[in-house]
């Protein structure tokens, strides 16, 4: 892509772990000069973390540079100062108070540079709950969105980030607006996202159908569904498939191309509302046509009627999916250990391309020289700022 959405906007991100770095690397990735600033001497903890958060780090600050500053030494504080007096954006996940603390909070910034965007990515939005600490499995939990998950009596977190992951791309529209706002009356603003409203955000349609029925909605393994089929079948070897037999249009080609067009007129499946409600009859005839077939004809064959299908899957299955490869949108990333691996970008297209990797995430301070030195820093002076620890 010649030139990038966000090209010529420079955002400094303090952050760590998910929320923060997610809407970082959604900024990064659409052209912004993303500085990612890490506490010196070590970097960002979130760097040495294992088990199923060993790659946080590269995967959430790929296209970034990086810098190493204490922020806690007045020198470090004053090069962070001096970095904002030429950013557009100032991104921070830290707990709530410690970016006033360090001396970087709202009101410090802006008296330096009014025309500043600040996105503070927190657990809640102001209210009484402000003052907690969150987590993404905390608000999970607090919001419903485990209960929904898991099986009755077993409340399960989701499989991934989203709601870390959700905070901060709803961080990322706000500082979007933000931008858009200051282009027509010149000023900074502060913006706030949050992990617990954005979850109640993911589970209001649950709300919404409660309102809607009187019903309390059950959760998801239990739920009364709205369609006919929308379940894994066994196929014949064993292997499960989902189906999504959704529509009018999805039922007729079903029936047409199995041989079962008898079921067309009958008046228990006649229309989605009716399938619904004889689901458990119209899964039988289902259940003996998929078992007939392995699950490599069945994928082809869905494909070939346009009907919703998916084989059971894993993470690991994605590093070669035609579609997150084509056209080369899967960038290689370095790993931790040195090695490259294939990972998605941000899903977003302008026209047929997507956005590339261009930088690999940054080792501990690979850029601290380089952004001092576009600042206006000497060597000595930078070797100085060493020298004291206040930079890496």
């Amino acid at each position: 892509m010649a030139v990038l959405p966000l090209e010529g906007v420079t955002v400094l991100e303090f952050s760590h772990t998910v929320m923060g770095p997610s809407c970082g690397v959604v900024l990064a990735d659409l052209g912004a000069d993303v500085i990612k600033i890490e506490p010196a001497p070590n970097g960002d903890h979130t760097r040495a973390l294992r088990g199923f958060a060993s790659g946080f780090f590269c995967y959430f600050n790929r296209n970034k540079r990086g810098i190493c500053l204490d922020l806690k030494s007045e020198a470090g504080r004053s090069v962070a100062l001096d970095m904002v007096r030429t950013a557009d954006v100032l991104i921070e996940n830290f707990g709530p108070g410690t970016m006033d603390k360090l001396g970087m909070g709202w009101d410090a910034v802006s008296a330096v540079n009014p025309k500043l965007i600040y996105c503070a990515l927190k657990g809640f939005l102001p209210g009484p709950y402000e003052h907690r600490p969150a987590l993404d499995e905390i608000v999970q939990y607090m919001t419903g969105l485990a209960y929904m998950t898991g099986p009755p009596g077993q409340p399960l977190r989701a499989g991934s980030s989203v709601v870390d992951i959700m905070g901060g791309v709803m961080g990322v529209i706000g500082i979007l607006a933000a931008l858009r706002q200051r282009d027509k009356d010149g000023e900074g603003r502060k913006v706030t996202s949050s992990l617990y409203e954005s979850c109640a955000f993911l589970v209001a349609q649950h709300m919404a159908g409660e309102a809607a029925t009187g019903t309390p909605s059950p959760p998801m393994p239990a739920r009364s569904g709205a369609w006919g089929i929308y379940e894994t079948f066994a196929t014949k070897n064993g292997e499960k498939l989902f189906i999504g037999i959704t529509s009018d249009n999805h039922w007729r080609s079903f029936c047409k191309y199995f041989a079962c067009e008898h079921l067309l007129t009958d008046p228990r499946f006649l229309t989605n509302p009716e399938r619904a409600t004889n689901r458990d009859q119209l899964r039988t005839y289902v259940t003996e046509i998929v078992a007939r077939y392995d699950i490599a004809t069945l994928e082809r064959i869905m494909d070939e009627i346009a009907i919703p299908f998916s084989p059971v899957r894993t993470p690991s299955d994605l590093f070669d999916d035609p579609q997150l490869n084509a056209h080369g949108r899967m960038m290689n990333v370095r790993m931790p250990d040195g090695s490259h691996a294939k990972l998605p970008g941000t899903p977003i297209c302008f026209g047929e391309e997507a956005p590339s990797l261009r930088m690999q995430p940054p080792m501990t301070g690979e850029h601290t020289d380089s952004i001092l030195a576009a600042l206006g820093y000497s060597p000595e002076k930078i070797a100085a700022l060493r020298v004291a620890k206040s930079i890496r």
